[in-house]
């Protein structure tokens, strides 16, 4: 079923699903702000090392929330910084009954939007499991992956079966693109395991100006990106999500066979935006310290990392 879709920030991820979904035949709303009349003149192209050179023009591209149509579907592709100012557009744009998808990295991002939006809408998490950046206005560079975990955080429904069956509603939605996409029973769970690499991996890329491969190659980035890995899975134990044995090890695995690949805090701090410190981070060190566990490498990392950030 064809289903109006609002993609707010169409950055690499809003833009890569956005376009992907587009050329699915949904019916896709691009809300931008600096690249507005770019995306409007040319169009969005993605160069996609699995699905090749796409280019969807025109493109149904906004630069003002008021003037959107109201959307059934929200993908929020923007960082979690932003998001306290994203709630009113989000509440404009979203129709009644909506779904909002938070397609963000991190711990606890869910909680702090919830409060700012209409009981009315459904908020779920997405977790992408995806190597891609912008190349320039417009430009999205895909490297590898693609998937998709969705959860349910909150909204109009309350039973188990309702809200599987809004998860079960949005991975269709990415599948119809020729996305793999899983509905997950339980998101902070889903969070948790995406942490597992976000954490070592995107604060190191910045101390270590490296991408994936250069960190694998070294023999002391390896060991210390492994023990970074089993203190997120630790720290998630502790709080109750019993990750799956081996994970660690898996993902280090699965990074092996990857492009070698910059993450997203890097690019943040090479262009000197705002890094994802307290959704990467501190929510997950705040939830370990009220579990009676301490990350002392992770809070290292983090302690570091708000060093450089606040040097800038």
């Amino acid at each position: 079923m064809r289903q109006r879709i609002g993609i707010i920030g169409t950055g690499a991820i809003g833009g890569f699903y956005g376009l992907m979904l587009a050329r699915a035949g949904h019916d896709v709303h691009f809300l931008l702000r600096s690249e507005y009349s770019v995306v409007a003149q040319r169009g969005l192209s993605l160069n996609s090392a699995v699905y090749g050179e796409l280019y969807v023009h025109p493109v149904q591209a906004w630069n003002r929330a008021e003037d959107m149509p109201s959307c059934e579907w929200l993908l929020v592709g923007a960082k979690t910084t932003s998001n306290a100012e994203l709630a009113p557009i989000i509440a404009r744009v979203g129709a009644p009954g909506a779904r909002v998808v938070l397609l963000q990295n991190g711990l606890a991002v869910e909680d702090q939007l919830r409060p700012l939006l209409p009981d009315s809408l459904h908020l779920l998490g997405g977790l992408c499991f995806i190597c891609t950046h912008r190349a320039a206005p417009g430009v999205i560079e895909h490297q590898a992956l693609g998937a998709v975990n969705l959860g349910y955080h909150s909204g109009p429904v309350s039973t188990a079966d309702e809200r599987r069956a809004v998860v079960e509603e949005g991975a269709s939605l990415f599948r119809s693109a020729g996305l793999e996409s899983t509905a997950m029973a339980d998101l902070q769970q889903a969070r948790w395991q995406k942490l597992v690499w976000n954490v070592p991996y995107n604060g190191l890329s910045v101390l270590l100006d490296a991408g994936t491969t250069r960190l694998m190659a070294s023999a002391d980035s390896r060991a210390l990106i492994l023990a970074l890995m089993q203190e997120v899975v630790h720290g998630a134990a502790s709080c109750g999500y019993h990750l799956p044995d081996g994970y660690a090890e898996k993902l280090l695995a699965v990074t092996e066979q990857m492009p070698d690949y910059l993450p997203s805090m890097h690019h943040d701090f090479k262009h000197r935006r705002p890094l994802e410190l307290d959704a990467i981070y501190a929510a997950p060190l705040a939830a370990a310290d009220l579990a009676g566990c301490e990350l002392p490498r992770m809070r290292m990392l983090y302690q570091t990392l708000r060093f450089l950030s606040s040097s800038e």
